[in-house]
């Protein structure tokens, strides 16, 4: 009976180093995890650092004035210009800040060398914007649940897209992109 109960206790013992070993390689995973998350924010912060620089360079080059923030959402980096006069870097229908939009990523994939999907705001546009498209989503969402038709939209930019697209998941209702750029529309449909 000795024996046995050596044997158990040698055994509770082992299972004991084996939980003493997953805790400690949660540990390690967790701290592991932790360094990634820093990385991956010290990176986007670099990011979003060398977009400021190349925006700062051409406001410098048009002679326009603007202050320019910088945050980290999610798993982006924005820059954000903010000025009086800073219509002209916008232009019609956010045409123009889409186009310094993708010359900022390049200048950022230049120097990093990987892809950047820093977001680009000037004036508060993309915000003011966002809150537009959010409310046209769920008018478009009321109106197809109302109807039970399905409902084309005009042609969008991915990120406008992307905020109708969530706006009519928000309300419980299906929606695809269709078409080719620069002509792709959301479909918006019923139920069912």
């Amino acid at each position: 009976m000795v024996g046995q109960e050596q044997e158990l206790s040698s055994v509770i013992d082992s299972d004991d180093l084996v939980e003493e070993a997953d805790d400690d390689l949660d540990d390690v995973a967790d701290d592991e995890e932790d360094d990634d998350d820093e990385e991956d924010l010290s990176s986007l912060e670099e990011e979003g650092e060398i977009a400021a620089d190349y925006i700062e360079g051409l406001l410098d080059i048009a002679d326009l004035d603007g202050d320019i923030d910088m945050d980290v959402e999610g798993d982006r980096a924005i820059v954000s210009v903010v000025g009086a006069t800073l219509d002209e870097l916008v232009g019609d229908d956010g045409e123009v800040l889409e186009a310094l939009q993708e010359l900022t990523r390049l200048a950022v994939h230049r120097k990093t060398g990987s892809r950047a999907r820093l977001m680009l705001d000037v004036g508060g546009f993309r915000a003011q914007r966002r809150a537009d498209l959010a409310e046209l989503g769920q008018s478009i969402a009321a109106e197809v649940s109302r109807t039970g038709e399905a409902k084309k939209l005009r042609a969008m930019s991915p990120f406008e897209r992307k905020i109708i697209h969530d706006a009519i998941a928000l309300a419980g209702l299906r929606s695809e992109s269709e078409g080719e750029e620069p002509n792709r529309r959301v479909v918006v449909f019923p139920v069912g």
